[in-house]
């Protein structure tokens, strides 16, 4: 039997002052400007994959609807080529607002189990930080570890060709000046918290 569950929302459902929250974050000054227009929806190539366009996450995201936000897979199908901000109207910078609701939701650990995305997202921040620059297969590794492990047995063959040609390596390589890249990163994370 198919579970029926509520679809109507009402004000209890809302987290009233989330729109203003995420409208202070660098980028998202302009949210209240939207006029609903959806040419951000129009132009967008992920939109037709997405639970939720860009025009509605806008919406949403004044209204306070930060559960269904958090908790959809259309944050995370963002693919950044900046279409909707480019086209806008009202110049609203329609992916730093969806970058802002990633960063809420990977700091709640609301992101859906075993989605690539956000694993992939928070292990290249690690691995930036610890060591200043990303190794790819490392990164793609931990990625199918964390998400899929079937993944990693099947595609072990690609990597062991890869490392055959030198296209990468195993290990970590570190930059110089790592303790400097803590501290902006520190400051930056700090910065970020203040405004929450």
């Amino acid at each position: 039997m198919k579970k029926i569950t509520r679809q109507v929302k009402y004000e209890d459902d809302l987290e009233l002052g989330f729109g203003a929250e995420i409208s202070e974050k660098l980028g998202c000054e302009n949210l209240d400007r939207c006029i609903q227009c959806g040419t951000c929806s129009g132009v967008c190539p992920m939109s037709v994959y997405m639970d939720l366009t860009p025009r509605r996450m806008i919406n949403m995201t004044r209204a306070g609807l930060k559960d269904d936000l958090l908790d959809s897979y259309s944050i995370w199908l963002c693919s950044s080529c900046y279409a909707c901000t480019v086209q806008c109207p009202r110049e609203i910078k329609i992916t730093d607002i969806i970058y802002a609701l990633k960063q809420k939701a990977i700091q709640e650990g609301r992101h859906p189990k075993r989605f690539p995305i956000p694993v992939l997202a928070t292990e290249f921040h690690r691995m930036v930080r610890n060591h200043g620059r990303i190794n790819e297969g490392l990164l793609a590794a931990k990625m199918f570890a964390k998400t899929d492990p079937r993944k990693l047995i099947s595609n072990a063959k690609l990597g062991l060709a890869l490392m055959k040609r030198g296209r990468f390596v195993l290990g970590h390589e570190n930059i110089k000046g790592r303790e400097e890249l803590r501290k902006i990163l520190d400051a930056v994370d700090g910065e970020q918290e203040a405004t929450r």
